[in-house]
């Protein structure tokens, strides 16, 4: 009688309810640190959830609750290993499409949001976290650098703030990092400040949210006189759209918008 092999649990875990796209990195005996099937299962449904008119919100968190995300997996001993033959590597890679994303990225910070994780953190357009989340940049610890996550925490916050996490490696409260603008709210109750964030935005039109969302990622990187240019260019087309007919129609006649999201 052979013995029956059971199949490896998935890293990242996915599930949709209400337009809702939930994402759980699924490694918690790791403290959901990244490994190469988390990051091709993110590109994938991110990249998915992108084209489904039907995702309204997309949720990232981590297993459990001792962890958002610690980072790359050191214990691998490949972590800081790469093909230099490639020009572009693939946690660059996930950063980059997060700046195409035009579904609301929100974090779920539920414990130690560290290194890499706070790349994922930082990549999202929105951050609830638990009082008992800490936050931090260790890398100098073991010798590198967070360069990669600079590029998504640069201009989150202050510069000051930002040097003193790289150069000191030591972590912060979740209070210091909504003092700092790291996240958007600090939840005893995490699922329900999850939930409260959510239904904040999503009765509010999909149309000029995604295109909100796309003109807000290209504005960044313009000087001032390209971003007003841009800017003129974009709102017209908002004002083309059928939520924007549909929503100045429901508040000439009082009543609740009914979106297309068109």
């Amino acid at each position: 009688m052979t013995a029956e092999t059971s199949s490896p649990a998935p890293e990242l875990l996915s599930r949709q309810q209400d337009g809702v796209l939930w994402l759980t990195i699924n490694r918690e005996a790791r403290r959901n640190a990244i490994s190469p099937a988390v990051m091709a299962g993110l590109a994938e449904a991110l990249t998915r959830a992108n084209a489904d008119r039907g995702v309204r919100a997309i949720v990232l968190t981590g297993a459990g609750d001792k962890a958002f995300c610690a980072g790359a997996d050191l214990q691998t001993g490949q972590s800081f290993k790469f093909d230099y033959s490639e020009p572009t590597q693939g946690f660059a890679n996930l950063l980059r499409l997060s700046r195409q994303l035009t579904v609301p990225l929100v974090a779920r910070v539920n414990g130690a949001c560290m290194a890499g994780g706070m790349g994922l953190m930082a990549m999202c357009d929105l951050a609830v976290a638990a009082p008992h989340a800490q936050f931090g940049l260790p890398e100098v610890k073991v010798g590198v650098f967070p360069a990669q996550v600079l590029a998504v925490l640069n201009g989150l916050i202050g510069p000051r703030a930002l040097t003193e996490l790289c150069i000191t490696g030591e972590p912060i409260t979740a209070q210091e990092a909504l003092a700092l603008g790291l996240v958007n709210r600090v939840s005893e109750d995490l699922d329900a400040g999850v939930q409260a964030l959510l239904a904040r935005f999503l009765d509010k039109s999909p149309a000029a949210i995604r295109r909100g969302l796309y003109l807000m990622k290209r504005l960044g990187a313009m000087s001032f006189e390209e971003s007003m240019a841009f800017a003129e260019s974009q709102i017209g087309l908002f004002a083309l759209t059928e939520d924007a007919a549909e929503g100045q129609a429901a508040f000439r006649e009082k009543r609740k918008p009914q979106w297309s999201g068109r």
